[in-house]
């Protein structure tokens, strides 16, 4: 059994607003209500849900771009073998975590300096954290564009990204996160903005570092199909709220949760003639779950390593 990466507990994440010119009541958004996951090395966690549920705000909090509300996340530490709250990190091993952790954007377009061409964006990182002499970050440059299928790199090194086309730029992107050499990579919507048929170049590229590379992803998309063909595990999302995680075949085979069998039903087929269960919106089985575990656990495995939640979600969907 493989070793955690990272353990996520209680995560929370709030946002506070008025609730209105002249008043002084302070009103909360529960963007993300005290989900728990864990990533093992090597691993892929697929976080899927309707837009606005809290998979953004998740991905992050979690890369340390927006301060999470509450809960923790913890990192396993090479040098302690063990695992250690990223809480507790700061200066040089607060430094060595964020080069551990990358994050790839859904638009790369918006994620790249438009004013420096694509040597200068790949070297920024390398820069930042002070890796290698100079000719050495070159070299890193030259090779990482070959790894993503950017050759011959000479040829986009001196060019800017708006010289790119969409599936290009994404590869820049993906370039500029494994330079790092990363351990964890949280993968935003990185295909959503990108046509069908570079889409699926773009994540075989990804399912091949990930296994040449050992790295492990959280895959945040909307779209059930690319998280089968992407992950190990999914995680559904809904209000804020992990409410079905399991194995990807388990989960969309034996779904459980209400909202999971709608975003399952939901999913096109191309094939009119293929006989898909479509599953209705029954929440008989999600009420015996939760009177029998009612006062326990917020989630609870209802098979190996099939986990729903037990929150009341009626008139909600």
């Amino acid at each position: 059994m493989k070793n955690n990466l990272i353990e996520v507990s209680n995560l929370e994440k709030y946002f506070e607003f008025s609730g209105g010119i002249f008043s002084r009541n302070k009103q909360v958004v529960k963007a993300v209500d005290g989900i728990s996951f864990n990533i093992p090395y090597g691993s892929s966690l697929g976080l899927v849900g309707q837009s606005g549920c809290g998979k953004t705000t998740t991905a992050r909090a979690l890369s340390l771009l927006d301060p999470k509300t509450g809960g923790d996340v913890s990192f396993y530490n090479d040098e302690t073998k063990s695992m250690q709250s990223i809480d507790e990190l700061e200066g040089d091993e607060l430094k060595k975590f964020r080069r551990n952790i990358q994050m790839i954007f859904q638009d790369p377009y918006e994620s790249l300096n438009p004013r420096w061409n694509i040597k200068d964006i790949i070297l920024e990182p390398l820069n930042i954290h002070n890796i290698g002499n100079l000719s050495d970050r070159e070299e890193a440059v030259y090779e990482i564009l070959k790894t993503v299928g950017l050759t011959p790199p000479e040829n986009y090194m001196p060019r800017f990204p708006h010289e790119l086309s969409g599936g290009q730029r994404q590869r820049v992107s993906i370039a500029r996160t494994l330079i790092m050499k990363p351990k964890f990579v949280v993968c935003d919507e990185p295909t959503s903005m990108l046509d069908v048929s570079i889409r699926i170049s773009i994540m075989d590229l990804m399912l091949n570092l990930a296994k040449d590379l050992e790295v492990s992803y959280l895959y945040i998309t909307h779209d059930l199909a690319v998280a089968r063909y992407m992950c190990d595990r999914i995680a559904v999302m809904f209000n804020g709220k992990i409410v079905e995680i399991a194995e990807t075949e388990e989960l969309l085979s034996n779904p459980i949760h209400p909202y999971t069998k709608r975003l399952i039903s939901s999913i096109p087929i191309p094939d009119p003639s293929y006989n898909r269960t479509k599953y209705e919106i029954d929440f008989t089985e999600l009420d015996q779950i939760i009177s029998t575990n009612s006062g326990n656990a917020d989630m609870v495995e209802v098979k190996d390593n099939h986990y729903v939640a037990t929150h009341d979600v009626k008139g909600l969907l």
